[in-house]
């Protein structure tokens, strides 16, 4: 298996999917090899709960963009690759997102495997259209991951749609699998953190969870707040993550005059975060692109009340 991302390298959603995933099969009785990301001290490799990971970096040469950066990537994972393809045999290889589309189609054909692909979205939908040379490239890599890939696996009906429009991948090759969660995993509250650490006593707590980019539209929720304060004056907005849309967001609430109002909390553990869930009076998600909205799921499997955007596969869960 191949991914981008993988704890404790979280950029989104594919992060806690694949961990998950790899331990759901593991336990099923799949021997699960996963190379991805190396960094933030993590270790070259590790055995987590069964799973056998590896993880690489790319080559410490410069990088002028982010395109060429995953390139780099994708030559140290193949590089990892060869050898423990040497060392065994393997049933298939499963590729996540157009990341990893260069070792994974080189895999196929050099080791004959079948390929199987989890397309977690696409530039068209993150962008809302094509616009700039560099989103026609990512997704003419997207496209052809597709056409590479024996099945192509889609965590909602929204998804599954999309690919077929934007690719015209062939409706035998697609499957919908939706995205699950542990429901136990939520029962871990940090032991440092405290209610009175985010909000007043007497304050409600309406809580975001996730990337701070446009798509998510944690701008809709700032537009929204006045309104929420006129009604509840006691309340504070808890947005939880990072993002390339954080000084844009904080120039928001300044201008809206809510700042007071409004705590960014940057990235935050697990922990954490269960325990914001659990104190939250609401968790709210106004995304304007959703390929599923796994952070909708948690917030219910959390027992938190949820409000969701009527947008893409977030709608089939909410």
């Amino acid at each position: 298996m191949l991914s981008w991302e993988y704890p404790p390298i979280i950029v989104g959603g594919i992060a806690p999917h694949v961990y998950d995933l790899t331990r759901a099969l593991t336990a099923n009785g799949a021997e699960v090899h996963l190379i991805t990301a190396g960094g933030r001290d993590a270790p070259a490799f590790e055995d987590v709960n069964g799973v056998k990971v590896y993880r690489v970096l790319p080559y410490q040469v410069s990088s002028p963009d982010f395109v060429t950066w995953v390139s780099q990537f994708n030559v140290a994972l193949l590089e990892r690759a060869i050898p423990i393809l040497a060392d065994r045999s393997f049933q298939i290889v499963h590729a996540h997102d157009w990341l990893v589309a260069y070792a994974a189609r080189a895999i196929k054909y050099a080791a004959r495997l079948p390929l199987v692909v989890t397309i977690h979205a696409t530039e068209y939908g993150r962008n809302n259209g094509l616009h700039n040379d560099t989103q026609r490239h990512i997704s003419d890599i997207e496209w052809w991951l597709t056409y590479e890939a024996w099945k192509v696996i889609c965590c909602s009906n929204f998804m599954q749609d999309e690919v077929r429009r934007v690719f015209q991948t062939p409706q035998d090759k697609l499957v919908v699998i939706p995205n699950g969660v542990d429901v136990n995993s939520f029962k871990k509250r940090s032991k440092t953190a405290r209610r009175t650490d985010y909000a007043a006593p007497d304050e409600k707590i309406v809580f975001y969870v996730g990337r701070l980019v446009k798509e998510k539209g944690v701008q809709v929720l700032l537009d929204a707040a006045p309104e929420i304060l006129a009604e509840y004056p006691k309340t504070k907005f808890v947005i939880a993550g990072k993002g390339p849309h954080l000084e844009h967001l904080q120039r928001q609430a300044a201008l809206l005059g809510i700042s007071n109002r409004v705590y960014f909390t940057g990235y935050i553990s697990d922990e954490v975060r269960n325990s914001l869930y659990s104190w939250a009076d609401v968790a709210v998600f106004p995304s304007l692109y959703e390929p599923f909205g796994i952070v909708a799921l948690e917030s219910m499997a959390a027992r938190t009340p949820v409000v969701v955007s009527d947008c893409g596969g977030i709608s089939e869960i909410v």
